[in-house]
């Protein structure tokens, strides 16, 4: 069977792979049943559907023709590295790493940080937006998590809020 679609076929695979690594990962969990679920339900769900999407757009690349086969282009590196740099950094920051002294510094800054480093993948990148979309992100989860589902984050360094 020839691959009609390559971004399709690969992004498909990739989606199968994750769900049934999320599946796999979820029965060391109890799972419970759907009136009791346990801690392993929800991921051995969603891992399920994310393994049957990637079956279904495997199958639709191998059956739907394409004019040009839609081949794979170069990999774009730059927004790949700020991306996932910018994720790592947002844990970091929000947690801290506390065998080599490095403090915890708060959501505020973890979202703000991570937003100026995930701006900065794109193709222009203007401070005035950036710190304004920073501002408004930053203010949003403390709306949404500390002040709508009253999560307990801290939301500032240590030495700021004491």
């Amino acid at each position: 069977m020839r691959i009609k679609s390559q971004k399709d076929f690969f992004a498909g695979l990739l989606y199968a792979v994750i769900g049934i690594a999320f599946a796999w990962g979820a029965t060391t969990y109890s799972i419970g049943d759907g009136a009791r679920m346990g801690p392993g339900y929800f991921p051995l769900i969603l891992g399920i559907v994310l393994a049957l999407i990637g079956g279904f757009v495997i199958f639709r690349s191998l059956t739907v023709e394409t004019p040009d086969g839609d081949p794979i282009g170069k990999w774009s590196f730059k927004p790949l590295i700020f991306v996932i740099l910018a994720n790592f950094l947002f844990g970091i920051l929000l947690g801290g790493i506390p065998s080599i002294g490095v403090p915890a510094m708060g959501l505020m800054i973890a979202i703000f940080v991570l937003t100026v480093v995930a701006a900065m993948a794109g193709p222009e990148f203007k401070w005035t937006e950036v710190i304004i979309l920073g501002i408004v992100l930053a203010a949003g989860s403390w709306v949404t998590f500390v002040w709508g589902l009253n999560l307990q984050f801290q939301l500032w360094p240590s030495f700021i809020s004491g």
